[in-house]
């Protein structure tokens, strides 16, 4: 059974864990890493993920049950390549797999799978939802019931080249004192299967009100939304890349604007950093990835989870991922 702060599975590359509490039980959809050696650059290009496999756990001190293969890329007929970062949503007596992907012309969107298990398999939609674009889709269901879905990334996530609405190529980051680029959010259908209008840019502010600016790379955005609801507060944590940091903001309205509070968890082995917070009964738990298990080959990655804890005023206390050494 794996540890806190260990490795959950070791007989295959596992990253961007997505964790939820379904059937009383703790399910995990992460990526799957493949095993190459391909070349690695700012694109993403070494992250070649095909399929998704779900983890499960009977809770945390339990063994993890691999339900194998659950999503193929051959499956999707608009993907062409690249299944990164997933989540999962139950919702209408149904279990939702959110996913980003290339289609047919190489520009990422989100597509969505439906399954009558939380372990799968899957079975995609048609086509990717209208209107979405970005990596790393992560919904939130309310206590009204309303589902949001937040995505975006940078760089490789081709963020910075959807600022107009639509994909332009030649698309940058805004200069470094401008307002940085946030994640992207939008209410989904009562089906799960839509977008309720455009996506929002969802605004991050420092404790004055003002805009996080695209050179504060210790607390701008830049990939690995995920949002979880705390004592009536919203709280949107993220990956801040090139700083290699989960940080984390608040508010009192799942689409903001969310002021920024802090550091969740202190730089891993590995570039990136991709989360989800999770509450298992009384306690809450954090699952993220790291590259110890190949060493450190960025794209070569292990899911890892860890106890998270709140301060009496609402905070989060920082995490290292590596105590004792």
């Amino acid at each position: 059974m794996p540890k806190p702060n260990e490795p959950i599975v070791t007989h295959i590359y596992t990253a961007d864990p997505s964790a939820h509490v379904f059937e009383g039980k703790l399910y995990i959809y992460p990526s799957h890493d493949l095993d190459h050696d391909g070349p690695s650059n700012d694109n993403g290009d070494q992250y070649k993920m095909e399929d998704y496999h779900v983890l499960s756990m009977d809770d945390p001190n339990s063994p993890v049950t691999d339900h194998g293969v659950v999503l193929h890329l051959r499956d999707i007929p608009w993907a062409s390549k690249q299944l990164w970062a997933p989540d999962a949503a139950y919702k209408n007596n149904t279990y939702y797999l959110f996913f980003p992907a290339r289609d047919l012309e190489g520009n990422f969107r989100i597509g969505v799978a439906t399954s009558s298990s939380p372990a799968g398999p899957f079975e995609p939609q048609p086509s990717y939802i209208e209107g979405s674009f970005s990596i790393d889709p992560a919904v939130f269901i309310d206590d009204d019931d309303e589902a949001y879905m937040f995505f975006g990334g940078l760089w490789g996530g081709q963020l910075e080249k959807w600022q107009s609405g639509t994909f332009d190529p030649d698309g940058k980051e805004p200069a470094h004192d401008m307002p940085a680029l946030g994640p992207r959010a939008a209410k989904l259908s009562a089906d799960m299967l839509a977008l309720q209008g455009a996506p929002q840019d969802i605004s991050i502010v420092d404790e004055d009100g003002r805009p996080i600016l695209a050179g504060d790379e210790e607390r701008r955005f830049f990939e690995g939304a995920w949002v979880h609801k705390y004592n009536g507060w919203y709280y949107l944590s993220y990956s801040t890349g090139t700083t290699h940091k989960l940080v984390y903001a608040v508010s009192r309205h799942p689409m903001g604007p969310y002021t920024f509070k802090g550091t969740i968890l202190t730089p891993v082995i590995g570039w990136t950093t991709h989360h989800s917070i999770v509450q298992f009964q009384d306690r809450w738990y954090l699952f993220y990835h790291d590259s110890s298990l190949s060493e450190g080959v960025n794209h070569k990655r292990c899911v890892k989870f860890t106890e998270l804890h709140y301060n009496e005023d609402g905070t989060i206390q920082t995490i290292d991922p590596y105590p004792g050494k």
